[in-house]
C-alpha cells in the first residue's frame, strides 16, 4: 500500500517529466527545422511560411535568437489569448465545445475541491478508526479519507451533507453548460457558410426496381415525392478494392521517390532489393526498375477496375446521396418517413463530405444489426478478459504480491527508493501500457458495425472505451485490488465482515489512482504537446521522400483531438473526482492540475497544430452530458454502500434521494436541450434559405453540390461525370420512367411498391 513518501516520489517522479517534456518543447519548436511539426494548422490555412526558405544556412535549421530562448514559456498565454469566437472561427464549433469540457471539470471540481479540503479533510483526520495492525492493510492517504471516521459516528452527517451540495453544484453546472453548448450549436448553425452537407439527405436501403437502374429509380422517386424540392443524386459506387490498389499504387510510388533520392545522392551505385516478402529474402534486383513495373502492374489493374465499376451495374449499391434546392427542402425529407413501409427508402443527413466514412458505405443495411451484436459479444468477452492483466498488474504492482512471485527479489525491493518506485509509480505506468491498444481495437468494432460517418465512429468508439474505463479501469482495479492486497486478512474474518471490508478498499484504492493521474494525467498530456511521434515521422520523409514543397506539406502530420481516446480519458477524470470527492478528498487536487494543465495544452495543441477531419456542429455533446451524470449517480451510490459498510443508520438513508433527483435532472435536460442535436429545426433552415436568395439571387446551388459526394477515388478523374451518377436537373414536371409495368397495368410493381401511383399521371406517352 502507497504511503504518502510514495506518492511523494511518484509526483516528483512525474512533475520532472512533465517539465523535461515542456523544457524539450520549448526548445524544440523554436527550430525552423521543426515549424512545420509544431504548427502545421497555420501552414494548411496558408498563413505561415516557412523560415527555412530564407536566410543563412544555419539559422534554416537552427533558432540563433538567444533571447527566443528566455521566453520558453510564453505558448502558455498565446494559447489562452485567443477568444471563444474567434477559436471557433479558427478551429471549429467541435474543438472549442471539446475544450469546455476541460472547463466543466475546472467549475465542477475547484469549488468542491476547496469545500473539501476545509470541511471533510479536518473531520475525516482528526477521527481514530484506523490504527496500527487494525482493520486490515491502510496506507497513511486513508487517514484523511471517510475510512478514518468511526462506525456510527455523527461526522457521517457532514459527508451526507456536502454529497447534496455537491451533487447541487454538478447539476448546476452541467444544466449551464448544456444551455450554453445548446445556444453556440444553434448559432453556428445559423451563422455557418453554406455546406453540401445542408442540402443533402442519405438515403439507404433503396429497394430493387426491375425495370429501372438505382440512379433512375432514385431520380423518379424524389422527382414524384418532392417535387418542388428535388435537384440531384450521388449513387455509391462500390469502390472499395479500387481504393485499396490506389492505396498499394501510392505506396509503391513513396517507395520509388525514396531509391530515386538514394540513387542521385550517389549516382554510382544504383539501389537494390529482394523480390521476396517485404524484401527480405528472392533474387535481389534494381529497385526502380522494380518499383516501377509494379506501379505499372497495379495502374494496369486500377484502370481495369474502374471500367468495371463505371459499366457494372452490380457495384451500384442501393445508397444514395440526394441533394435539394433548399435547407428547408432538405430537412423535411431527412426528419420524416418516406413511405408506408418504414424499412425502405430510410433517410438521414448526410454527414458532410470530409466526415462520410466511404469503407462502409457498400455494407448491405440488412446486415447492419447482425454486425452490431456480433460487436457487443464481442466487447462483452474483450471486457471480461481483459480483468486478466489488470489482476495480474494490480498484484504485481505492489510489495506482497512481487515478494510472493519473486522471494528472489526481496532484498532489492527493501531498498527505500525502489520500493517507493514500485508502490507510487509502476502501477500507473503499468495500466497505461495495457491501455495502449485499446483505443484502435475499440475504432475496429465500431468500423465493423457499419456506421458511415468519421463522427459517428469516433462517438461510438468512445462509448465503448467510457464502458471499458468505468468497468474495468476502476471497478477492475478496485475488486482485483482488494482481492490481492487483503487476501490473507479476507481469510481471517468471518463472512459478515467482507462486505464492509470491500466497502472500506474503495477510499483505499486512492492511492493507486492518484499515482495513475500523475502518469496519464500529468506526464502524458506533457508528452501529448511535445509530439515526439510526429517529429521523428516528419525528418524521415522529410529526408528520405520529399523533393518539392508540396512533398513536405503532404509530410505534415496534423492530427486531430481524438474524440474517441480523449473524451473517455476525460470521463474517467470525472468518475474518480465525483467519487471520491467525499470519500477521500485529497485525491482532488490532482484532478484539478490534471483538468488546468490539459486544456492549456489542448488548446495550443487546436490553435497551432489539429487539423479537425470533420465538424459536426458539436453534435458529441449529449453524450458528453449523460456519461458525467453516469459518473454522479455511481458516485451516489458508492458513497451509499460504503456508508451502509459503516453502520450509519441515521444518516445513510438520506441518500436514496439523491441518485433518483439526478436522473431526474438527467431527464429534464435530455427533453430540454437534446433535439437541438439531432434534429434541425425547420424554421431556421427556411430563415437561411431565405436569405441567401436574398443576398445571392444567381447561385447554381447545382453545380455546387454535383460532386461534392463523389467517392474521393474518382475525384482525380478527367470526366467526373462518367461514374458520379449525377441526374441532370428536370427542365418540366413530366416524370420519365422507363418502367414496362406501369405502362400495362394501374396496379403498382410489387417491386416498388413504395412508389406512388401518381406515376402513372406523370409518365410520358
Amino acid at each position: 500500500m502507497a504511503t504518502l513518501s510514495d506518492i511523494g516520489l511518484s509526483a516528483a517522479i512525474n512533475i520532472l517529466t512533465a517539465i523535461a517534456f515542456l523544457v524539450a518543447f520549448a526548445v524544440l519548436r523554436l527550430q525552423p527545422i521543426n515549424d512545420r511539426v509544431y504548427f502545421p494548422k497555420w501552414y494548411l490555412k496558408g498563413l505561415r511560411v516557412s523560415p527555412t526558405s530564407s536566410g543563412m544556412f544555419v539559422s534554416k535549421f537552427v533558432n540563433l535568437d538567444l533571447k527566443s530562448y528566455l521566453k520558453f514559456l510564453n505558448w502558455m498565454p498565446e494559447a489562452l489569448r485567443m477568444p471563444e469566437p474567434e477559436l471557433i472561427d479558427h478551429a471549429g464549433l467541435d474543438s472549442a465545445v471539446y475544450l469546455r469540457i476541460y472547463l466543466v471539470g475546472l467549475k465542477i471540481f475547484v469549488p468542491i475541491m476547496l469545500f473539501s479540503l476545509v470541511i471533510l479533510i479536518p473531520v475525516n483526520r482528526t477521527d481514530h478508526s484506523i490504527a496500527p495492525g487494525k482493520n486490515g492493510t491502510f496506507s497513511e492517504v486513508d487517514k484523511y479519507s471517510i475510512s478514518n471516521v468511526e462506525h456510527k459516528s455523527d461526522r457521517f452527517w457532514s459527508h451526507v451533507v456536502m454529497a447534496y451540495a455537491f451533487t447541487f453544484w454538478t447539476c448546476r453546472v452541467l444544466l449551464k453548460e448544456y444551455e450554453k453548448v445548446t445556444t453556440m450549436r444553434l448559432h453556428f448553425l445559423a451563422s455557418e457558410k453554406r455546406r453540401p452537407d445542408q442540402f443533402t439527405v442519405l438515403v439507404r436501403n433503396i429497394p430493387s426496381d426491375p425495370d429501372e437502374t438505382v440512379s433512375e429509380h432514385v431520380d423518379h422517386f424524389f422527382r414524384v415525392n418532392h417535387p418542388d424540392h428535388y435537384l440531384t443524386h450521388q449513387v455509391v459506387y462500390d469502390a472499395n478494392k479500387l481504393y485499396q490498389l490506389v492505396k498499394k499504387r501510392k505506396g509503391l510510388q513513396n517507395w520509388l521517390v525514396y531509391n530515386q533520392n538514394k540513387y542521385e545522392r550517389n549516382p554510382e551505385k544504383r539501389p537494390t532489393r529482394k523480390t521476396g516478402f517485404l524484401g527480405l529474402w528472392g533474387e535481389r534486383v534494381d529497385a526502380i526498375d522494380y518499383y516501377t513495373a509494379e506501379i505499372n502492374k497495379i495502374s494496369e489493374e486500377e484502370a481495369k477496375e474502374r471500367e468495371k465499376i463505371m459499366n457494372n451495374e452490380k457495384c451500384i449499391m442501393p445508397v444514395a446521396f440526394v441533394s435539394f434546392r433548399s435547407r428547408w427542402g432538405a430537412a423535411v425529407c431527412a426528419q420524416t418517413q418516406q413511405t408506408r413501409n418504414p424499412t425502405v427508402w430510410l433517410t438521414e443527413w448526410a454527414p458532410e463530405p470530409r466526415d462520410v466514412y466511404w469503407d462502409n458505405l457498400p455494407i448491405p443495411y440488412v446486415s447492419l444489426a447482425i454486425r452490431k451484436l456480433i460487436v457487443a459479444v464481442a466487447f462483452f468477452f474483450l471486457t471480461i478478459f481483459f480483468m486478466i492483466p489488470i489482476a495480474f498488474v494490480q498484484s504485481l504492482a505492489n510489495i506482497e504480491g512481487i515478494e510472493k512471485a519473486a522471494p528472489f527479489l526481496k532484498a532489492i525491493i527493501d531498498i527505500k527508493i525502489i520500493k517507493s518506485f514500485i508502490q507510487g509509480v509502476l502501477p500507473g505506468i503499468a495500466l497505461k501500457i495495457f491501455l495502449i491498444f485499446l483505443p484502435a481495437i475499440l475504432m475496429v468494432m465500431s468500423k465493423f458495425e457499419g456506421y458511415v460517418a468519421r463522427s459517428v465512429l469516433e462517438r461510438r468508439a468512445a462509448a465503448k472505451y467510457y464502458i471499458f474505463q468505468l468497468i474495468n479501469v476502476f471497478l477492475g482495479s478496485v475488486i482485483t485490488g482488494t482481492a490481492f492486497q487483503q487476501m490473507h486478512y479476507f481469510m481471517k474474518q468471518s463472512a459478515n465482515d467482507i462486505p464492509r471490508l470491500i466497502g472500506e478498499t474503495i477510499p483505499s484504492k486512492a492511492t493507486f489512482f492518484i499515482t495513475y493521474i500523475m502518469v496519464d494525467g500529468w506526464a502524458g498530456i506533457a508528452g501529448e504537446i511535445l509530439r515526439l511521434k510526429p517529429l521523428i515521422i516528419y525528418h524521415i520523409k522529410n529526408f528520405f521522400l520529399v523533393k518539392t514543397e508540396k512533398d513536405r506539406g503532404e509530410a505534415m502530420d496534423a492530427g486531430s483531438v481524438g474524440f474517441n481516446t480523449s473524451e473517455p480519458q476525460i470521463q474517467l477524470y470525472f468518475l474518480l473526482g465525483l467519487v471520491y470527492c467525499v470519500v477521500t478528498p485529497i485525491l482532488l487536487p490532482f484532478i484539478v492540475v490534471f483538468f488546468a494543465f490539459a486544456f492549456t495544452v489542448y488548446r495550443h495543441q487546436i490553435i497551432n497544430v489539429y487539423n479537425q477531419e470533420y465538424e459536426s456542429a458539436a453534435a458529441f455533446w449529449p453524450a458528453v452530458h449523460s456519461r458525467i451524470i453516469t459518473n454522479l449517480i455511481i458516485s451516489q451510490v458508492l458513497l451509499m454502500g460504503l456508508m451502509s459498510t459503516k453502520a450509519a443508520a441515521q444518516a445513510g438513508p438520506f441518500l436514496i434521494a439523491l441518485p433518483i433527483l439526478t436522473f431526474w435532472f438527467h431527464r429534464f435536460c435530455k427533453g430540454r436541450y437534446e433535439a437541438a442535436f439531432v434534429k434541425f429545426p425547420l424554421q431556421e433552415a427556411m430563415i437561411k434559405d431565405t436569405l441567401e436568395r436574398t443576398t445571392e439571387p444567381g447561385l447554381n446551388l447545382k453545380g455546387y453540390l454535383q460532386a461534392a459526394y463523389i467517392h474521393p477515388v474518382f475525384k482525380d478523374d478527367e470526366d467526373d461525370d462518367a461514374v458520379s451518377g449525377v441526374v441532370h436537373e428536370p427542365e418540366d414536371t413530366l416524370v420519365p420512367t422507363k418502367r414496362q409495368s406501369r405502362r400495362n397495368t394501374p396496379l403498382p410493381s410489387k417491386y416498388s411498391s413504395s412508389s406512388s401511383s401518381l406515376l402513372d399521371v406523370h409518365e410520358q406517352p
